[in-house]
């Protein structure tokens, strides 16, 4: 008797979530006609500059919630394994090179942004991770997360995403291997240096699938409680920009040809703060304008990994050199990235 009473994701957690996965696919596939029915029964013009804006807002609010409800989840049922201890430790000791590669794809499943860079790197350093090592996790937590890929992926299609996470794993892993070569231990503030080392330790995981299910949910409530308004925002501005911004305008400010676009579009994007489940929207509107791929990823990528607040934040530990030899050599990779996008694509 008890056990009907419990909820499905307890009783039968594989059944709960294949029917949570149908469901949400179904209704993922009515929001574009629903978005153009909501927007026809307004006293607006169809093909008006107000009917475009409005119909992309209806349109991408849903689907780029939906998407990050769904990969959060997901993710937060993967991330139920990659506590901080047990990143810690699975980076701790490991050589440059090899240890640039694993903290670059740990980056990519571990649930940590710019706002945890500060408890984060002094837990590294505690337990004895090399500095480069240390700036190869931090550069693709938050560029090449989850979150990205996954709105990138249902956004442009796999090739974008895995060119996307390509680039970016590689720039997270040079950038960290040359920090590391450098030797700029010394230019660490003195309180974070003359902190004593500790172990990092895997502890037993004992999880089961309904544990993991109540994982996701938290993940969904704290990370998407967090950046909705930030969704909001960006699709608002991708509106905007979809329905009002001239095309031609767009393609020469930034279009393949003006070669001073991708240096510049990274200069714009450090002052702002976002993510990518708000930075994604606009994106998408600029792309719809004519602007050129490669240029909008380096807005995109300076916007999420060389953000001024975490430079803020970074200030705590690092003495202005590592800061300032951290987003040269960043700056640099991005660049290169935005380049290597609009010649090939």
């Amino acid at each position: 008797m008890l056990a009907h009473t419990l909820p499905l994701q307890r009783r039968n957690p594989r059944v709960f979530l294949l029917i949570a996965a149908v469901l949400w696919f179904m209704l993922y596939k009515t929001l574009e006609p629903l978005s153009h029915w909501l927007v026809d029964a307004l006293p607006v013009a169809r093909g008006s500059h107000l009917y475009d804006s409005l119909q992309f807002f209806l349109y991408d609010t849903p689907k780029v919630l939906l998407l990050l409800v769904g990969v959060v989840m997901v993710m937060g049922m993967i991330n139920s394994h990659f506590t901080p201890e047990r990143t810690r430790a699975l980076l701790s000791g490991r050589h440059e090179g090899i240890g640039n590669i694993m903290a670059a794809a740990l980056g990519i499943v571990t649930p940590f942004c710019s706002c945890s860079a500060v408890p984060l790197f002094i837990g590294f350093v505690q337990a004895g991770v090399p500095l480069g090592v240390t700036f190869s996790f931090l550069i693709s937590a938050p560029m090449v997360n989850e979150i990205a890929l996954a709105l990138l992926f249902g956004l442009f299609g796999w090739k974008i995403a895995a060119l996307y996470m390509g680039l970016g794993l590689s720039i997270a892993i040079v950038a960290g291997f040359i920090i590391g070569k450098l030797k700029m231990e010394h230019h660490l503030e003195d309180w974070v240096r003359n902190m004593a080392h500790t172990q990092a330790m895997i502890g037993a995981d004992a999880l089961t699938l309904p544990d993991r299910i109540d994982a996701g949910f938290a993940s969904v409530r704290e990370i998407v409680g967090k950046v909705w308004l930030y969704v909001l925002a960006g699709i608002a501005v991708g509106a905007g920009i979809h329905g009002y911004v001239p095309a031609d305008f767009m393609a020469g400010f930034m279009g393949k040809e003006a070669w001073w676009s991708v240096p510049l579009s990274v200069l714009i994007g450090v002052p702002l703060y976002s993510n990518a489940a708000g930075i994604i929207p606009i994106v998408e509107a600029l792309l719809a304008k004519g602007a050129a791929l490669g240029t909008v990823l380096a807005f995109m990528m300076s916007v999420i990994a060389l953000s001024l607040p975490e430079m803020v934040i970074l200030r705590k530990v690092l003495k202005p050199r590592l800061i300032a030899t951290f987003v040269g050599v960043v700056a640099l990779g991005i660049m290169l990235v935005g380049y290597v996008f609009n010649a090939v694509v």
